[in-house]
């Protein structure tokens, strides 16, 4: 649906964007993250038809961006991370004059409208000034233009910005089932909810593409291994017996004591990439007699993703999806 071949963006001596290339399939949700600068607005906006690349392609929908504009912009909705409201009028007023300028149908305005209203929750909001709403309805105001003439594809800046828990959480919930009927293109900074929202993630950095893959596989990749969390109830037993015992169970590569409390103890297990070893472990800590009271995998979190693949050692060294980063 979205497709991206090679894209650069320069402005004089400074590129901001540095040939990227990328893909997002049909109804998926995309995240897109990266650090202030990274390139990800420059990148949005050439997608969305704003501004011009310096080099390479973009097609949404079937179409180039460059080459047939009216066409992609007909079936892209695009919510800036300030909604581009008018301020003075109402939000029925508001959406009315967008569904007329993006081409709704005269016979069907009125029920799109109101359709579009109630599904971002704004139907009790028709009547107030778009000048006097809270932050939260001001965003939901400008989902709904976006969705307003029903677009094959969503681009969404930071689309929770100053949202409080409740509404955060709506607006996630609110991108979740718009999924499928809509391709979406989700940039933010809150990680949560990329893993909570998104089904595969591209990591810019330096205007770069460092990785391209779901959230669950970039972190088991970028712990080079699998490692598992056991706890044990030593029953008086040392700590140092049980390392000794896990330690000798086939595949496993490294074991250290991470926490202890009392007649408790806590240890990280490595194991060889894709090897399985949950079974032998439980096997040995239940046949020295030890309590098994806990047996679950460790994975880095998002946040640690995120870390590793734009310090600058870390992104050099970071294959993306595949073998390269352009994927």
């Amino acid at each position: 649906m979205i497709e991206v071949q090679h894209l650069s963006k320069s402005y004089g001596r400074v590129t901001a964007v540095d040939d990227i290339s990328f893909r997002v399939e049909r109804g998926e949700i995309l995240g897109f993250l990266g650090p202030n600068g990274a390139g990800k607005t420059t990148t949005m906006r050439i997608l969305t038809g704003y501004m011009p690349a310096t080099k390479g392609k973009a097609i949404v929908a079937g179409f180039d961006v460059f080459d047939q504009p009216v066409e992609a912009k007909r079936r892209t909705g695009y919510l800036p991370e300030t909604p581009p409201l008018y301020l003075d009028m109402s939000v029925l007023e508001y959406l009315e004059f967008v569904a007329k300028i993006k081409g709704v149908p005269p016979t069907g305005r009125a029920a799109r409208v109101k359709a579009v209203m109630e599904r971002t929750r704004i139907a009790d909001m028709a009547s107030r000034q778009c000048g006097k709403l809270s932050k939260g309805y001001k965003q939901r105001v400008g989902l709904a233009q976006a969705l307003i003439h029903n677009p094959d594809v969503l681009i969404l800046d930071e689309p929770t910005a100053g949202l409080d828990p409740k509404q955060i959480i709506e607006t996630r919930q609110l991108i979740k089932d718009l999924a499928g009927d809509h391709t979406i293109v989700l940039s933010t900074h809150i990680l949560p909810e990329v893993s909570q929202t998104c089904q595969r993630v591209v990591i810019i950095n330096k205007g770069r593409v460092v990785a391209v893959d779901t959230p669950d596989n970039l972190t088991a990749r970028l712990r080079g291994s699998e490692t598992m969390y056991i706890q044990v109830d030593l029953d008086g037993a040392e700590p140092a017996s049980v390392t000794g015992a896990l330690g000798r169970v086939a595949g496993v590569t490294r074991v250290v004591e991470s926490d202890r409390r009392e007649r408790l103890a806590g240890f990280e297990v490595a194991s060889e990439s894709g090897r399985d070893v949950r079974r032998e472990l439980a096997r040995t800590v239940v046949s020295n007699g030890w309590g098994l009271l806990e047996l679950r995998p460790m994975r880095m979190s998002l946040e640690e993703v995120f870390l590793s693949l734009t310090t600058d050692d870390a992104a050099a060294a970071a294959p993306a999806e595949g073998e390269t980063a352009n994927a």
